[in-house]
């Protein structure tokens, strides 16, 4: 039997981005096994931030989406650089997310799943769920606050030992937590006993055929936020494409659109940019292309980005510069080639590889992709894990 299930996250469609693309995929997983699924997140605003223009001037919407309730509340959007006004942001939504606390007193749900970070959005909801008398399930996705330590957004400080508290205070309110990775249940489990599940952040399965590589230039394609954590303008910069036979097929937006935007508008740069498409337009845009780029400008302890299995479901070989779990788990099924954030050298090693690559061993590595979803990273096996653990 279905459980009533209410998700509290920062961050949903239509805002783009793995974030919102991994409580989009949990919700759908969660309604698909019979639960009845609620949705508290901000008014959209991400990560333009602004909010956008259909839910502007309003403090609450209510929508159904595909069978799932949404219940929107105000936030003040920023995409600041400033701590503190980021910090107003996210306390912004903390705060107001409480409204919904009146629909929830007559029928409590069984369960709240609270998505972290943010911690202090985080923080909200496990007193929220305390408060009801509910269970609560805290999903971790990234390890604040030392993530932002490792790429470089925040020093150590009294902030950083503030959120550090805060992320303490997370783990021990949790009844039950989910980490995206081994490394993040790892780090989780040198602070509390709790009962733990590995829960890969995976889209739905749809079955694609295996892939050819296209003829002249090789094809890469980066599908995303355009932010600091990816270092794609840097790339841009240090990186001729069109002396080594190949091209960077850019779509996304964020922080560095503006200058990928200008570089790209020199054809001699062999950089194209095509701007945001909807979570159901990309997949299509991103089988055209040979090879799917994953990087992280620093190495980030317990990052597996969920695009490595978005383009594992396409049948697409993967370029990743990072380190870690995802480099494992890309050797272990042969699903591409990886190199370290900040080795040049390397990263332009593996695109001449590619480059040169025969059609047969393209396939193959094509193949290795479908098999790695099909028999592994696949929404439906997620899902059988995740409702034997919240039972």
């Amino acid at each position: 039997m279905g459980k009533s299930i209410v998700i509290i996250s920062n961050y949903y469609p239509p805002e783009m981005g793995a974030a919102a693309n991994r409580i989009k995929n949990l919700a759908e997983g969660l309604t698909e096994k019979g639960n009845d699924v609620t949705i508290i997140c901000p008014l959209p605003n991400y990560p333009i931030g602004k909010i956008f223009e259909k839910y502007k001037n309003k403090f609450t919407v209510n929508e159904s989406i595909e069978g799932i309730k949404v219940k929107r509340f105000w936030i003040y959007p920023s995409k600041s650089e400033k701590a503190i006004v980021r910090l107003f942001s996210m306390l912004s939504f903390a705060w107001s997310f409480w409204f919904s606390i009146f629909s929830f007193i007559r029928k409590k749900p069984d369960l709240f799943i609270i998505q972290s970070p943010p911690l202090l959005v985080a923080l909200s909801g496990l007193l929220f769920s305390k408060l009801l008398g509910c269970k609560n399930v805290l999903n971790v996705s990234d390890i604040w606050p030392l993530s932002a330590l490792e790429l470089g957004v925040i020093k150590k400080s009294f902030f950083y030992s503030f959120l550090e508290k805060i992320e303490k205070v997370n783990y021990k309110l949790a009844d039950k937590i989910i980490g995206q990775s081994e490394e993040i249940i790892t780090h989780i489990k040198a602070v509390v006993d709790k009962d733990f599940l590995v829960y890969r952040n995976v889209p739905n399965i749809k079955k694609y055929s295996v892939k050819e590589k296209s003829e002249g230039n090789l094809k890469i394609v980066y599908a995303g936020l355009l932010g600091y954590a990816q270092g794609i303008l840097n790339i841009c910069n240090e990186i001729n494409f069109k002396e080594i036979g190949a091209e960077l097929h850019i779509y996304g937006a964020g922080m560095e659109e503006e200058k990928i935007i200008e570089f790209a508008a020199n054809p001699n740069n062999n950089v194209f940019f095509y701007g945001v498409r909807t979570a159901k337009e990309i997949k299509e845009e991103i089988r055209k292309y040979d090879i799917g780029f994953v990087p992280l400008k620093n190495k980030i302890y317990g990052a597996v980005p969920s695009k490595i299995f978005e383009l594992m479901q396409l049948g697409v070989p993967i370029l990743y510069v990072g380190s870690g779990e995802a480099e494992e788990i890309l050797g272990s099924y042969k699903s591409g080639l990886y190199s370290e954030p900040g080795d040049l050298k390397s990263l332009i090693k593996n695109i001449s590889i590619f480059k040169e690559m025969n059609n047969t061993d393209y396939s193959v590595c094509s193949n290795n992709n479908k098999s790695a979803h099909l028999n592994e990273f696949n929404l439906e096996k997620q899902m059988d894990k995740l409702q034997d653990f919240i039972n």
